[in-house]
């Protein structure tokens, strides 16, 4: 008997998603290469630059709490096409406008859009691809690692060949205007099944009460901060050792270009684990090496320890496909989803604020790195308890049971 042909519209399920996460960090990071320009173009105050820059983290925070009941309430497939028309229009609009206020608004627009499509992804993988999660967590977090370095290295080319930022940034709308075509046929999906059995909703704050969601948080938390914090400061770490900027700037490229492969291997690998420590302890156990050597002779092995620090970052796609391991339900893995990520971008706001304030109060980089050494210790204690088989329902049915 002949093997049955692929369902066509599962296929049009794993286009929309490599569409979705190929714009889920663009608009956060394309401003970053063009910030100067942007600031200038506009008179953009110091005050009202760290209020641009601060956005991305804000929106995960806040649009990201909101969005698992928006998905509830309008449908997971209406809800994503949504959020990807907010980016298109936050991202088209700003860089039509002059004036300040409404570049940040616009601003906002497309990065809530943003924040919410990154909660619902991993809810959708699980509704969509229960037997294949760690498979479509790596397809999805690879086509994020690919659109932000994208973002980072094309948007200044793009705009100097044309005329100025506004055309380089002006490409990620476009971009997110062809993600949209996909989600558009889609939206069939959200018809309620009549057969199907009613279910009490899980909240994001009830997931974030078990000992399961603080320990997601946290770990996510601790991860990003790592993140934030490297992203944000490397370049210069990097051109005080001695590099020239093109060199801090490949360096950085690096730390950043690792996650390209290992963002498919690693979700993969860890699905077909019952147990996720070895890959936790191989990822974790890089930070220190990295931050080690930078310390110790920063130009001597700085590739290494790019690559190093590099792998270490990683921890974010295994944290995203632990998001979808520790959920059994769609419902419960988007409440996860939500909790863990509305939580661990806010706390990650620490990381590169905090290492500027070790850098100016001791005039090097010693102490902040040393900084950063030391969370990777909770991290990593965090993060092997989050290794182990357990599951958000089992948690909540434990807490009904003993009320």
């Amino acid at each position: 008997m002949p093997a049955p042909s692929p369902d066509p519209r599962r296929w049009l399920v794993v286009v929309a998603i490599v569409a979705l996460g190929l714009n889920l960090r663009p608009a956060a990071v394309s401003l970053g290469p063009v910030l100067d320009d942007v600031r200038a173009d506009l008179a953009m105050s110091g005050a009202e630059a760290g209020l641009l820059t601060t956005l991305p983290v804000l929106a995960f925070a806040g649009f990201g709490a909101l969005a698992p009941r928006l998905a509830r309430l309008v449908g997971p497939h209406r809800l994503t096409l949504l959020a990807l028309l907010c980016v298109v229009v936050g991202l088209g609009a700003r860089v039509t406008v002059s004036g300040v206020p409404a570049f940040l608004l616009l601003s906002l627009l497309a990065l809530a859009g943003m924040a919410t499509a990154n909660v619902v992804l991993p809810a959708l993988v699980k509704r969509h691809f229960p037997d294949r999660v760690g498979l479509m967590t790596s397809v999805y977090t690879t086509s994020l690692a690919v659109g932000l370095t994208l973002a980072l290295t094309v948007t200044v080319p793009v705009g100097e060949a044309l005329d100025g930022w506004r055309d380089g940034l002006l490409t990620w709308a476009l971009v997110a205007a062809v993600a949209v075509l996909p989600w558009a046929g889609l939206l069939a999906r959200d018809r309620r099944d009549p057969t199907a059995t009613s279910q009490r909703a899980i909240g994001v704050l009830e997931a974030g009460r078990t000992s399961l969601g603080l320990r997601m948080g946290v770990f996510f938390g601790l991860q990003s901060l790592q993140a934030y914090a490297v992203y944000g400061w490397f370049g210069v770490v990097f051109r005080d050792a001695g590099f020239s900027p093109t060199t801090a700037g490949l360096l950085l490229g690096v730390i950043g270009g690792l996650s390209i492969p290992l963002s498919l291997l690693i979700p993969w690998l860890a699905a077909r684990m019952d147990d996720q420590r070895p890959v936790m302890w191989a990822l974790m156990s890089c930070y220190p090496l990295g931050y080690g050597g930078l310390i110790l002779a920063p130009a001597a092995g700085a590739w290494l320890w790019a690559a190093l620090v590099g792998t270490g970052l990683c921890a974010f796609p295994l944290a995203l496909v632990l998001i979808g391991l520790r959920a059994r339900t769609p419902d419960g893995t988007a409440a996860l989803s939500g909790w863990t990520q509305s939580f661990g971008y806010l706390f990650a706001a620490i990381g590169p604020f905090g290492m500027g304030v070790l850098h100016d109060a001791t005039g090097s980089w010693t102490v902040p790195l040393l900084a950063l050494l030391v969370l990777a210790v909770p991290q990593l204690l965090v993060g092997l308890s989050l290794a182990r088989p357990d599951h958000l329902e089992d948690h909540l049915e434990r807490r009904t049971v003993t009320r």
